[in-house]
């Protein structure tokens, strides 16, 4: 039986960060249709009889959206703190990531064991909706079947995510792959995974672009790595998929490496490139964009692309800062996104939204915290195309958050929802739901065993 959920008694429920005056207390209840129903069930309201509904408390705790993580690479999450890989140039990063990843051996047992520990570590973190960009891919001149090779590893992360009940978007990345085999596993990637969750143009919202399952749990896009690695051929391939299917596109542009490399190949800068190749449009969403100029800034928001900061990467890296105010300024919009363990070695998006808030000042004035939070929200789920994602507005997806902000680290803090990122570094929430069902209760992940999925990691990767 499909069950309702009261989160009741909140301090405070937030229905959606970029409109305050939407703040509530009291309750929130999640239909047994996996939405939002609104502060109260109504008399004889559907799901709320005995035994067919749930109760959270939420006694001294703020209730949020769930976050999302706009810009992951969930392979990443078992080549964390590698030697030669922190504090080093893109350019000495990028081979030594991939030597460890062919060491590895990449195939479905990897990717459903790094697949798993990340989307894990993202519900206990408050994430409750994953974009993984997954570039890398078996060598296909070793295989039988390489495109075959590429579902296989498809299907084992999206049954991860199902197994721990996370929504996830699967981007059919590449990183240098002949462009005719991106384009077969594109095709062949969104026939599969989603012929038994639905059409994929038939989808749970109807704001809900195609390759999304009816539940809303699995959404697929295309993505290049970038014009430091992709071809035009790749670009306009993959976009033919997207096309044809409905597909959200995202690709990463104008890190350290990728401005280099397309002025030393092209004599043109990577933002140049993508327009000429189809890829500045609204169905666009680009990661990093750390260095970009005004003119480039202005010329993003015309075309409606939306775009990611990952910071959690770029700082610690030396990469750069996005100028996000500027950007948002202009009318673009932002989400957050945490990228990969190989460079941030953390799945935690709320850690790198307060690091955000910090570092923003130094590309122009700071960051509100209420801003940040919607990047980390309502932003990411634009870049999806899911409104339906990241508020709590009647109707909307039941994904929430609740923050126990009752303790002494949060004491003598005035406004909760601004210390949900200027208190308390390293905070988790206690309680995660995802579409009505409870994932974390009590700071326990309730939809799998972390001991057997560290294992299972460390089996296959040796760490």
């Amino acid at each position: 039986m499909t069950r309702s959920l009261t989160i009741t008694s909140a301090s405070l429920v937030v229905e959606r960060f970029d409109d305050p005056e939407r703040d509530r207390t009291g309750d929130l209840v999640i239909g047994a249709d996996g939405r939002v129903a609104g502060p109260a069930p109504g008399p004889g309201a559907s799901g709320t009889g005995p035994g067919s509904h749930d109760v959270l408390d939420a006694a001294g705790c703020i209730v949020t959206p769930g976050l999302i993580n706009a810009h992951h690479h969930l392979l990443q999450s078992g080549f964390r703190t590698l030697p030669g890989t922190r504090g080093v140039p893109m350019r000495d990063w990028l081979p030594a990531m991939a030597a460890a990843y062919a060491s590895a051996g990449i195939d479905a047992s990897l990717v459903a064991a790094t697949a798993g520990v990340g989307l894990a570590e993202s519900l206990l973190c408050g994430v409750t909706t994953v974009a993984d960009h997954q570039l890398n891919w078996p060598d296909p001149s070793a295989s039988r079947d390489p495109v075959g090779d590429t579902v296989a590893i498809a299907r084992a992360i999206a049954d991860a995510a199902a197994s721990l009940g996370a929504r996830l978007v699967f981007v059919r990345g590449s990183a240098r792959d002949a462009p005719e085999v991106a384009a077969a596993s594109a095709e062949a990637i969104v026939t599969s995974l989603l012929r038994s969750t639905g059409s994929t143009r038939s989808t749970s919202s109807p704001a809900a672009p195609g390759g999304t399952s009816t539940d809303g749990m699995l959404q697929l896009a295309v993505g290049p790595a970038g014009v430091h690695s992709d071809s035009e051929t790749t670009f306009r391939a993959l976009g033919d998929v997207a096309r044809r299917y409905g597909l959200r596109r995202r690709t990463q542009a104008n890190e350290q490496v990728d401005t280099e490399i397309a002025l030393a190949r092209y004599g043109r800068r990577p933002l140049d490139l993508l327009e000429d190749w189809g890829w500045l449009a609204p169905d666009v969403t680009v990661a990093h964009l750390c260095d970009v100029t005004e003119e480039e800034i202005t010329r993003l928001a015309a075309a409606g692309v939306t775009a990611t900061h990952a910071p959690g990467c770029d700082v610690p890296m030396g990469w750069g800062i996005a100028p996000v105010r500027r950007l948002r300024e202009a009318g673009v919009v932002v989400g957050l996104g945490t990228s990969g363990g190989g460079s941030n070695d953390a799945g935690h998006l709320l850690a790198d939204a307060r690091l955000a808030m910090q570092v923003s000042g130094l590309v122009g004035p700071q960051l509100p915290a209420r801003d940040v939070l919607a990047m980390a929200t309502s932003g990411g789920a634009a870049g999806l195309g899911r409104a339906e994602l990241g508020v709590l507005s009647p109707g909307a997806a039941g994904d929430a958050c609740v923050w126990d902000v009752s303790g002494v680290a949060d004491a003598g803090v005035a406004d909760p929802v601004a210390g949900l990122l200027w208190a308390n570094p390293g905070r988790r929430p206690r309680h995660v739901v995802v579409g009505g069902r409870v994932v974390v209760r009590d700071y326990r992940l309730v939809t799998g065993d972390e001991t057997a999925l560290t294992a299972a990691l460390r089996a296959r990767t040796g760490h």
